[in-house]
C-alpha cells in the first residue's frame, strides 16, 4: 500500500482505538495491571478519617501537628505486544482478516497503555523474529507501532511461537505484561511459556475465523497450505477427511488453552466477526 493509504489506515485506526482505550479500557487496564508497588510522594496535614498509621512522627514534631505520608503507586510498567505474522494470519471469511483484528486489539492495548504513561514494545514472528521495536513511550512510538502491524511483510510463513517466546526472554530482562497475538495453530511451546511465565504476567489472544472450525462439504477442492504455499487435493465430500481437520483443529484449541491456563497464563479467545471490545473489557474485569 502506498504512503497515502497507509497514513490514512493508521489515523482510522488510532480515532477508533484511542477513543476505545480514552472511554473504556484505560480505567479497566490500569486496575488490571498494577505497577511495582506503593512509593512516596509527600507529607501534608493530617485530615479527619486518615489512618494513624500513615503519621510521619518526625515532621509532626517538627511543626507541632499532625502529618501523615501519602504514598502513590509505583506506575511504570512495560507492555510487550508479540504478534503472528505468518502466512496463516492473512486469512479471513467476513470483512476482515485475523492479521488485521490483531492490529486493533494491539492498538486498543498499546494506547490504553500510554494512558497510564507505561512503555509500550512490540515483537513480530514468524518461525523466526521479523521484527523487534524496544519498549518506550509516546503516542509517535504508538503510531509507528501501529503502522508496522499494518504494513509488514514477513520474510516466512511459518510460525514458532517457542521461538518468540524465547526472544522476549532474552530482549526482556524485568517483568513486563505480555499480550502473545496469534492463531496458535502450532504446538511445542508449553515448556518454553513455562519458564516465560514465571517472569512476565502473559496473556494469549487467540483470533480466529469461524470456518477454520471445520470443513464444508464442497467436494473435491484443491486448498492452499497459508504456510507452505503447498497445493492439494482435498475430498470435503468425505466424512473422514473432516473428521480429522476438525480434530486436528481442535488439538492445537486444546493444546493452547491448556498450556497457557497450567502455567498460571490469562487466554481470551476472539472470533474475526465476533467484539474485540466486549471480550477485552470481560477479560479485565475477570482479572481486576
Amino acid at each position: 500500500m502506498d504512503t497515502k493509504e497507509l497514513l490514512k489506515k493508521v489515523r482510522k485506526i488510532e480515532i477508533k482505538t484511542r477513543r476505545l482505550s480514552d472511554h473504556i479500557f484505560g480505567g479497566e487496564y490500569h486496575s488490571t495491571f498494577k505497577g511495582r508497588g506503593m512509593t512516596f510522594s509527600e507529607v501534608r496535614q493530617y485530615q479527619f478519617g486518615d489512618d494513624v498509621r500513615s503519621i510521619d512522627w518526625n515532621v509532626t514534631a517538627r511543626y507541632n501537628e499532625p502529618y501523615v505520608k501519602v504514598f502513590e503507586e509505583e506506575r511504570e510498567l512495560t507492555m510487550m505486544l508479540v504478534a503472528d505474522v505468518s502466512g496463516s494470519q492473512f486469512f479471513g471469511t467476513t470483512a476482515q482478516f485475523k492479521n488485521e483484528i490483531i492490529t486493533e486489539i494491539s492498538a486498543t492495548l498499546a494506547f490504553s497503555a500510554l494512558q497510564n504513561n507505561d512503555k509500550i514494545g512490540l515483537i513480530l514472528f514468524s518461525d523466526q523474529i521479523e521484527l523487534y521495536i524496544p519498549p518506550k513511550k509516546g503516542k509517535s512510538h504508538v503510531l509507528r507501532i501501529i503502522r508496522e502491524l499494518l504494513e509488514f511483510k514477513s520474510e516466512s510463513k511459518k510460525t514458532d511461537i517457542a521461538g518468540a517466546l524465547k526472544f522476549l526472554s532474552n530482549v526482556m530482562k524485568k517483568k513486563a505484561i505480555v499480550f502473545v497475538l496469534s492463531d496458535f495453530m502450532a504446538e511445542d511451546y508449553n515448556h518454553t511459556l513455562k519458564i516465560v511465565g514465571k517472569k512476565h504476567d502473559i496473556t494469549g489472544i487467540r483470533v480466529y475465523d469461524k470456518h477454520e472450525e471445520s470443513l464444508p462439504n464442497l467436494g473435491l477442492i484443491m486448498a492452499e497450505d497459508e504456510e507452505t504455499g503447498e497445493l492439494i487435493a482435498v475430498n470435503t465430500g468425505s466424512g473422514k477427511v473432516r473428521k480429522n481437520y476438525t480434530a486436528y483443529h481442535r488439538e492445537r484449541v486444546d493444546y493452547f488453552q491448556n498450556s497457557f491456563t497450567k502455567n498460571g497464563a490469562g487466554i481470551l479467545h476472539n472470533r474475526v466477526d465476533e467484539s474485540y471490545v466486549k471480550k477485552l473489557l470481560g477479560y479485565f474485569k475477570r482479572r481486576a
